[in-house]
This record gives structure tokens, C-alpha cells and sequence, in this order.
């Protein structure tokens, strides 16, 4: 009977507990309420399509391509130049300066000057008075092709016609194929990851407005890397980058879908401003978003994992194949993170590692939330519970056997220090009631025929810092004025994480005023230049002590006043007496993560700054005839610290 039984989703309830604040500390630990969360609750947050139009401003469209690995023969906009409003249609024979751009190499066009490597290459822009009829116009535009050959789409078809953007990767740690002869058993498997779409709610946008009388381009985009749009719109349009300006308010959900993919809709936008000497803005939609912009990246995974009857790990060697799409963008770095993930918590002993990427007929796969370490997990928890499954085991039981313990070397090298996986584990078996909880669930499976529960409990471990070393700087602007208010500028983008409301937290501890005294407004190139993306779960860390730095300059000024006089004086008197004593009340912040940090795998080394470390248990309950399933429960354990130490 249980198939006929319909799910009543109860209303869902949460509970958070946080260590309180540090008695060392006076906000930093403190529960802050969200800088923009009044605002973001009654709708009234401005996002980047919110801003008002300038005078004279067009609105643009992007003209996509409809086939993949194709010969563009012939544009016909004919039908689009009828409409009552259209201006122009853009392409790359309008771009000033260079055509072609990219993240980490330059191999992608702007606009497709012959062929289309996927369905969503961006060949032209349709410019007209209004949004609409930008959109109209593009539908109308013709384009013909001509078929260069077969379509490789997955990760088997690039497998087969030998299709591949790099060198195979490799990390190797002790003797795998030996350990493996050895084993007492062994295991092999595939295992296949799916793509996953971003789905921010607000779709990539962007408007450019041009100054004719000095060459100076502004820039409102909703993007994670305000300086890579700057660095790549100045080599499409042929200026230096001190000319070109790009700002950001927040952005309405990224999960790296707006780092590098923003960047091509934003050169597109650029180009189109700088020929026309009119502001431009293209607001994407949700179709068009998501043909152009790529997904979490397809995994492949092959290993083969020796084991002895207990449980206990001795050997693995494991392929990665990952669909990077049709151009490199970030697929390296997101290959070698999974590579460097591929353990999750546990300690295999001898390792063998390759990854290859996969170039394919898609647009080109990019950032999503975890950088490839999903990938990763999923495919060790799989070997996990494929090892429990043939021993007969609970996999609890193989987890807590190979977890690693403090001072274990990583199959990179990495020493684990701080190591607190195989206590949080445990405290979560306990506060979790998971045992208990285990034969509950054996026993609703076992009284149910169609709808069945499970129960897992997984520990995980994250590897904070970016893959490139040099990625891993930071700045930050402070200025305090006379009336007591202060003003923070850092290169991180505000999201919805909270990124703003840690730094503010941040200044109002070092400079010992309270936080309503402080505001960010924006981020700027032109306020904090060369900042890295905002992601990698690192922009807390990155621009926090930026921040520290800059506000720690202005108080050691602010000191010498306090030392004078042996005063505590109100804020606000202190600032006004700074700025008659003729103290510097601007300060910039800068700060690097230390070595050891980054890669090298010819080396088989890697080093991050620290890893965060947490188990989850989750339970729930499927119907085996429908597939449609409900999360019953979650129980999460986290260790953490303070994001600021004195």
C-alpha cells in the first residue's frame, strides 16, 4: 500500500548553533544581519538591469549560432534592418582591436568570424532603440551553414575521435601498480557525472557607456570579475585598461556562472558602445543565458581500487576525463583540483591520478560551485560504498578504517595539520542519533515496498585558496571622513554571500567604531585594481585581511591621539580631531596568502592554505515507481574559525 500513499511535505524548520563571539573580540563573531537583506526581502535592492537608462541609450541582443561545428556562408539581416528602430548589427569586423580572447589561453572569438564550434557561439549584436525590438531583430536574423563533419558532444565521442585541448595531468604518489598486484581484492568501475546549469535568477547583463571625448569606457556588468572584463574589453577595443571602468553593485546569484562566461557578453556589449559612441546595455534571456554560457563540467571516471578483507585501502589508480566544451576557459584548473580532491578524506596509500580534458561541441563548460571537487567526492564516495557493497560492509565502517588522521601526507604532499574530520565525524554519529536512526530506516524499507528511505552520513574536506598562485592577492581602500562615516572599497563581489557584510564586520573590529558607521557601495576597478574573481570560497579570507591591513594603518594614526591625550574619546570627536591634527584618515590594503601555496604537478605537489572540514548526514525517502523524492533530514557539523584574528 505504501505506493498509494501521497507525501505531505511538512513545513520545513532549521536550527543553527554558533559558538558565541570570542571575548576577545567586539563584533567579529557577532550574528550580523545582512547588509542588503531589507532591501533584497522587499524587492527593493537594485541589481544591474535595474539601473535607469542614460539618455539616448540602445538596447542590444546577441545573434547566436543555431549549429554546431559549422562554416558560417552567408548573414542575411535584411529582415531585421526593417524594423522601425533597429540601428546596427555588430560583428567582428567591428571589433577596434583584437578579435580573439579567453581565460587562461586566447582561443575564443568575440564574435565568429567563419566557423561555429556549438549551438550559443556569439556571432553578432543586434543594436536597436528598445529591448524588445533588439530581441525581435535577432530571431529575424538568417544565417546559413555549412556541416564540417561529425558533432562530438559527449565525453565517449571525444574519447573516440582522439579530441583533446591538453597533455594528460598525472599526480603519483608510492608504487600503484604494485600495491595493486598485491592487494587482497580489487575493484573496478566507471562512473559518470552529469553537467548541471547555474540557474542564477538573474540573467547575465550588462550595460556600456562611452565617453567620446577622452576614450574612456564605463562599465555596469553582473559579473564575478570585474577586472577581467576590464583587462579583456581593453584588448577587444584597442585601449589601455586605465581607460576602461568596470563597476558592480551585487549581482543576483553567480555560483561561478558570471566569472569568465560573463566576460564575452560584456566585449560584445563594448564593441557596439565604442562604434555607435552610445550607451549600450543587453539584458540576456533565460535561452539565450543558457545556450551561451556552459555548465558544470561532465566527468568520466574510471578506477580501479585495491582493498583487504577488512576494509582498509592499499592502492588506487583512477582516469578523469572532464567535457571542458569547445574552448579551455577554466577547465584546467577545475581538472586539477578534482585531481586534487579525489581522495576526499581518506588515505588510499599509493595513488596513480590522470586527467585529460575533452574538447567537445558544446560552449565551453566553466566555474560551478565546488570547482570540480563534486566530481571528485561523488567518485570516492562511490569507491566507498562499491568496496562496502562487495564486502558486506556498512560504509560507515570502511569510512571510519581509511579516514586520514593528523600529520598524513596527501597524494600531493600536503602535510594535514588542524585535522579535526575523524572528531567531527563521531561528534556527528552522536548528535545525529545516526545509529539509531539506521535501524528505523531498515525497518520503514522493510514494511514498504514502493517507497523506500536511505541514510548517509559522508565526511568531506575542501582545499581553500585558488589552484594558481598568483591568483591568491588582495586589496582594499578605506576612507574615513570628517563627520565620523567610513567608506570601504575591496575587489570582491557582493552576491548574496554576505561578502560585504564580513568586511564591514571586519573594519568595525579593527577601527573600534561601530558597524552602522560603515558602508560599501560598490566594487570598482578604478577603486581596487587587479583583483582575482570573486570565488574559490577564498574572498572572505583574501579581503578581509585586505581590509585588516588598510584599517589597521589608520588606527595606528588614530593611536597616537588616544596616547596624547589618554582619552576615550567618542568616534566621532576622534576622527574630527585626526583630520585638525592633519592625520591621514585613507589607507590601502593589501595582503597575499603565504607560502607554500599552488601546484605543480610534474612534481606531484600541491599546497593550499588550509582545508575547511565538516560531515553531513542526510536521510531520505524515495517513491521506486515515480523517482520522485523528498529530503526528510539533515544534520550538519562544520569546523570553523573567527574570520579575523587579533
Amino acid at each position: 500500500m505504501s505506493a498509494a500513499h501521497i507525501y505531505r511535505r511538512p513545513v520545513s524548520h532549521g536550527q543553527q548553533t554558533i559558538p558565541e563571539r570570542p571575548l576577545n573580540h567586539r563584533v567579529i563573531g557577532s550574528s550580523l544581519p545582512h547588509r542588503s537583506a531589507y532591501l533584497q526581502t522587499t524587492g527593493e535592492a537594485k541589481y544591474t538591469n535595474d539601473l535607469p537608462s542614460l539618455p539616448n541609450t540602445l538596447h542590444a541582443a546577441l545573434v547566436i549560432s543555431t549549429q554546431p561545428n559549422a562554416r558560417i556562408k552567408n548573414i542575411d539581416i535584411e529582415a531585421a534592418q526593417r524594423l522601425p528602430g533597429f540601428i546596427s548589427f555588430i560583428s567582428w569586423t567591428d571589433v577596434p582591436g583584437s578579435n580573439m580572447t579567453g581565460i587562461a589561453v586566447y582561443d575564443e572569438e568575440v564574435f565568429a568570424s567563419c566557423i561555429v564550434p556549438c549551438v550559443g557561439t556569439i556571432i553578432g549584436l543586434v543594436v536597436c532603440d528598445a529591448e524588445q525590438t533588439a530581441n525581435t531583430a535577432a530571431n529575424l536574423i538568417q544565417i546559413d551553414y555549412e556541416s564540417l563533419g561529425p558533432v562530438i558532444v559527449t565525453i565517449d565521442d571525444a574519447i573516440q575521435y582522439e579530441s583533446y585541448l591538453d597533455d594528460e595531468q598525472c599526480i603519483r604518489k608510492g608504487d600503484p601498480s604494485r600495491a595493486l598486484s598485491e592487494a587482497e581484492h580489487t575493484l573496478e568501475e566507471t562512473v559518470l557525472i552529469g553537467g548541471q546549469e547555474h540557474f542564477y535568477l538573474e540573467t547575465n547583463c550588462c550595460m556600456a557607456v562611452p565617453s567620446n571625448d577622452d576614450e574612456e569606457l564605463t562599465l555596469y556588468s553582473a559579473t564575478q570579475d570585474p577586472n577581467k572584463i576590464q583587462e579583456l574589453v581593453a584588448l577587444a577595443i584597442g585601449r589601455n585598461a586605465n581607460r576602461i571602468k568596470c563597476l558592480v553593485k551585487r549581482i543576483g546569484g553567480g555560483f561561478g556562472g558570471k566569472d569568465s562566461r560573463s566576460v564575452l557578453p560584456s566585449i560584445a556589449v563594448a564593441v557596439a558602445a565604442v562604434k555607435l559612441g552610445r550607451p549600450v546595455r543587453l539584458n540576456m534571456e533565460r535561452d539565450v543565458d543558457m545556450s551561451v554560457t556552459g555548465q558544470r563540467h561532465p566527468f568520466k571516471i574510471s578506477y580501479k581500487v585495491g582493498f583487504n578483507s577488512n576494509g582498509l585501502f592499499s592502492a588506487l589508480d583512477i582516469r578523469l576525463w572532464s567535457n571542458a566544451g569547445c574552448s579551455f576557459d577554466q577547465s584546467m584548473p577545475i581538472l586539477k583540483k578534482a585531481m586534487l580532491h579525489i581522495d576526499n578524506t581518506y588515505q588510499f596509500h599509493n595513488v596513480e591520478i590522470r586527467g585529460r580534458l575533452c574538447k567537445t561541441h558544446l560552449p565551453s563548460n566553466t566555474a560551478f560551485r565546488g570547482f570540480g571537487c563534486p566530481q571528485a567526492i561523488f567518485a570516492c564516495e562511490t569507491i566507498i560504498e562499491h568496496v562496502a557493497e562487495y564486502l558486506k560492509l556498512d560504509p560507515l565502517t570502511i569510512r571510519r578504517l581509511n579516514l586520514y588522521q593528523e600529520g598524513d601526507l596527501t597524494h600531493f604532499g600536503q602535510t594535514l595539520e588542524h585535522w579535526h574530520v575523524p572528531r567531527i565525524l563521531d561528534e556527528l554519529i552522536q548528535s545525529s542519533d545516526f545509529i539509531q536512526r539506521q535501524q528505523t530506516v531498515d525497518e520503514f524499507n522493510r514494511l514498504n515496498t514502493y517507497r523506500k528511505r536511505g541514510l548517509s552520513i559522508l565526511p568531506t574536506k575542501f582545499g581553500i585558496s585558488f589552484v594558481a598562485k598568483y591568483l591568491n592577492q588582495a586589496g582594499a581602500l578605506v576612507h574615513i571622513y570628517k563627520d565620523g562615516s567610513v567608506l570601504v572599497t575591496h575587489g570582491g563581489v557582493e552576491m548574496g554571500q554576505g561578502l560585504h557584510t564580513k568586511m564591514v564586520s571586519v573594519a568595525a573590529e579593527v577601527l573600534g567604531c561601530n558597524v552602522e558607521r560603515i558602508h560599501i557601495s560598490e566594487t570598482s576597478t578604478d577603486k581596487v585594481p587587479n583583483a582575482s574573481a570573486t570565488g574559490a570560497s577564498v574572498s572572505s579570507d583574501l579581503y578581509g585581511k585586505a581590509v585588516q591591513h588598510a584599517c589597521e594603518q589608520i588606527r595606528e594614526r588614530l593611536n597616537t591621539l588616544l596616547a596624547e591625550d589618554d582619552n576615550n574619546f567618542q568616534w566621532e570627536y576622534l576622527i574630527k580631531k585626526a583630520y585638525y591634527e592633519r592625520i591621514d584618515l585613507s589607507a590601502h590594503g593589501f595582503y597575499v596568502i603565504p607560502e607554500p601555496l599552488g601546484e605543480d604537478l610534474d612534481k606531484n605537489r600541491a599546497h593550499f592554505s588550509y582545508f575547511t572540514q565538516g560531515a553531513a548526514v542526510a536521510e531520505v525517502e524515495l517513491d521506486v515507481l515515480t523517482g520522485d523524492w523528498h529530503l526528510l533530514r539533515v544534520d550538519i557539523i562544520m569546523e570553523w574559525s573567527v574570520i579575523h584574528e587579533n
